[in-house]
């Protein structure tokens, strides 16, 4: 099948929910995003990619171990992990019956420790066929509720691949980097914060990224407000080419994701330079 030259892509601005003990909340939350896909896919979009914790976002006190009046370790045994299952499930499923490629992050549990903070890839065909723990976290997530991955991820959707980037990772330009090495045409930045104004930084975070790999950034934001920002896709000049309303209402934006020139143009001058400078 010939490589194409053009992928419309779908960004996702949903409500924020912060329990994973109570069932109903997540249940709600896999059911307001399975409206999204549909959304998505009947506009035409390939791939649709979700925000930080978009079924559920855990408050770090909703899951300490010492109560809500203070934060300590997490006790995971008290999420209802079985039916944050099943709303994954019931997305695989959907993604397969529409033909659409999913990007949702969620927590990832493990057998034993403490859960990853995750992406999920699921294809087209309802598979997840990979996953992306955050690698920086922040000190309370670190100290209190997460086990750090350990490297970068990407996959490929039509001729195109996308690396994967969560939480404060859109902090670090260094990881940008790493994508942009590993020959990414853009990267999927799913971002989320808790009652905390003041974060409009995040996506002038994200537009630099883009424009010092010359790659295209989807910024993934929750439904706030409060924190600045939007949902939306930025191109490879650090231009906004599709964005959610900045007043925090749920949405779904889309964009025509294109094999940009100055994407190869750029990326085959930072590999001269780096190899002349010794970098």
């Amino acid at each position: 099948m010939p490589e194409q030259t053009t992928l419309r892509f779908a960004v996702v601005q949903s409500s924020m929910r912060h329990d994973p003990t109570n069932a109903d909340e997540l249940r709600a939350g896999g059911a307001e995003l399975r409206d999204f896909i549909r959304q998505a896919a009947a506009a035409g979009a390939r791939l649709v990619h979700f925000t930080e914790g978009a079924i559920c976002w855990p408050s770090k006190r909703i899951m300490s171990s010492l109560g809500p009046d203070e934060v300590g370790a997490s006790d995971w045994t008290k999420a209802q992990w079985s039916v944050l299952q099943s709303e994954l499930d019931q997305i695989n499923a959907l993604a397969r019956e529409l033909g659409i490629w999913v990007v949702i992050p969620s927590v990832h549990q493990q057998p034993e420790g403490r859960p990853y903070n995750s992406m999920y890839v699921v294809s087209d065909q309802g598979k997840v066929v990979a996953r992306y723990d955050e690698r920086t976290l922040s000190t309370t997530k670190v100290k209190w509720m997460y086990t750090p991955g350990k490297q970068p991820v990407t996959f490929d959707v039509d001729g195109f691949r996308f690396g994967l980037a969560l939480g404060l990772d859109v902090l670090f330009p260094e990881l940008f980097v790493e994508y942009d090495e590993l020959g990414a045409d853009g990267v999927l930045v799913s971002y989320a914060t808790h009652r905390v104004s003041g974060h409009e930084h995040i996506a002038v975070q994200a537009r630099g990224c883009a424009v010092n790999n010359t790659s295209w950034i989807s910024l993934a934001v929750p439904a706030n407000p409060d924190d600045g920002l939007a949902s939306g896709v930025v191109d490879p000049r650090g231009e906004w080419v599709a964005q959610a309303p900045i007043d925090g209402s749920p949405a779904v934006v889309v964009a025509e994701v294109h094999h940009h020139e100055t994407t190869q143009i750029g990326r085959e001058f930072r590999r001269r330079t780096r190899e002349r400078i010794g970098s």
